[in-house]
């Protein structure tokens, strides 16, 4: 199959269609929105360096991309059924550990990364 690029631009536009989605179904994604909002900002207004940067950004992104995928897990299990049955729960409840795990690792880095800018600026 050749290379096309309108087959690449639809493929662009179903992955952002399915970022709108997480953000407009899932409340817990728009946590993650605040949070990336504040990090960002912050961010800059203590000046990050390239590392820093780097870790904030990855830490975002993990959290966002748990978040999806959890998402899809939960649109995927509501499909196949809406009947409660644990493997299904099970399923979900990994899904959502993932998203928790994530949340927990990105806010220890935010931590490590923020903490000694804004003890710095409070030192002033």
């Amino acid at each position: 199959m050749a290379f096309s690029l309108s087959e690449r631009a639809r493929s662009f536009r179903h992955a952002f269609r399915g970022i709108g989605t997480v953000i407009a179904t899932q409340h817990n994604a728009w946590i993650h929105l605040v949070a990336t909002l504040c990090a960002v900002i912050l961010g800059f207004f203590v000046h990050l360096d390239r590392v820093e940067w780097c870790a904030i950004v990855f830490a975002i992104a993990l959290v966002w991309i748990t978040e999806a995928v959890n998402t899809a897990i939960e649109f995927l299990a509501d499909e196949v059924t809406r009947e409660r049955r644990d493997g299904i729960g099970r399923a979900k409840d990994v899904g959502a550990g993932a998203v928790l795990l994530a949340a927990m690792a990105s806010a220890i880095v935010g931590t490590i990364v923020f903490v000694p800018h804004l003890l710095a600026l409070a030192e002033r």
